[in-house]
């Protein structure tokens, strides 16, 4: 049957499937592109104890007030075309925590996933793959910080049975496990305790995530880190 006998809307269908096709291929194309080796000259191209390090050192900068970083538009042109992020970091959204400012990096070296109480969430761990299998990061960090907020009200939730307006229980929820495992500790200070177990139970997760994160990992191609930030000297410490 010649085409333009066929009813128009079969003819709308072919087209429509045509498009698809047509999109999908290009997707396809795009991924296996971006999918390709890490550069082995790329800037991120290096181990993930040395990714570290240069978090470390940065930080140290920061505590010491005297950053490397000032001139932010150094290097904007050359950023249009490509990242190349030397650490993911999972962060809280709270507002007194600036990755980029407590590490010394400038921009294009963090790719940062940012929400309040800085836990894993599948958007996250979305975002975090992105960043393993295609921006071939070789480090996690999960940074979490002193007086949390986001902690806290989980927290108070819980021991004052507090009802949270709009979708802060999810919040509470998510954050929820680490309070009871905080509990066990019998720490004086069960928020300070709850947001390094807060910390580490992400941290864990992400270490043993499936299928991008945990399998880098277990070849040595990335690492996963917990820290926590003191917002009161501005320093990181490694769990």
């Amino acid at each position: 049957m010649c085409d333009h006998a066929l009813p128009s809307a079969s003819r709308r269908q072919l087209l429509f499937a045509g498009a698809v096709s047509l999109t999908l291929a290009g997707i396809a194309s795009r991924e296996a592109s971006a999918a390709e080796p890490a550069d082995a000259d790329a800037p991120n191209a290096i181990a993930p104890s040395d990714a570290l390090q240069r978090l470390l050192d940065g930080n140290a900068r920061y505590v010491a007030n005297a950053p490397s970083n000032k001139d932010y538009s150094a290097g904007r042109a050359a950023r249009v075309s490509a990242q190349y992020p030397i650490a993911a970091i999972v962060s809280c959204a709270d507002s007194r925590v600036s990755p980029e400012l407590a590490f010394d990096q400038g921009p294009g070296d963090l790719f940062v996933v940012r929400v309040a109480g800085n836990f894993v969430n599948e958007d996250g761990l979305a975002s975090l793959e992105y960043g393993v299998r295609f921006l071939h990061t070789p480090l996690i960090m999960v940074l979490g910080h002193t007086n949390c907020g986001a902690v806290s009200a989980t927290v108070d939730a819980i021991q004052k049975n507090v009802v949270l307006p709009g979708h802060l229980p999810d919040l509470v929820r998510s954050i929820k496990p680490a309070v009871a495992i905080a509990k066990l500790h019998g720490d004086e200070d069960l928020k300070a305790r709850a947001t390094v177990e807060n910390v580490r139970l992400n941290a864990n997760r992400l270490s043993v995530s499936k299928p991008i994160i945990g399998l880098s990992v277990t070849d040595g191609k990335v690492k996963v880190v917990g820290a926590v930030y003191d917002l009161e000297t501005g320093k990181v410490n490694l769990l």
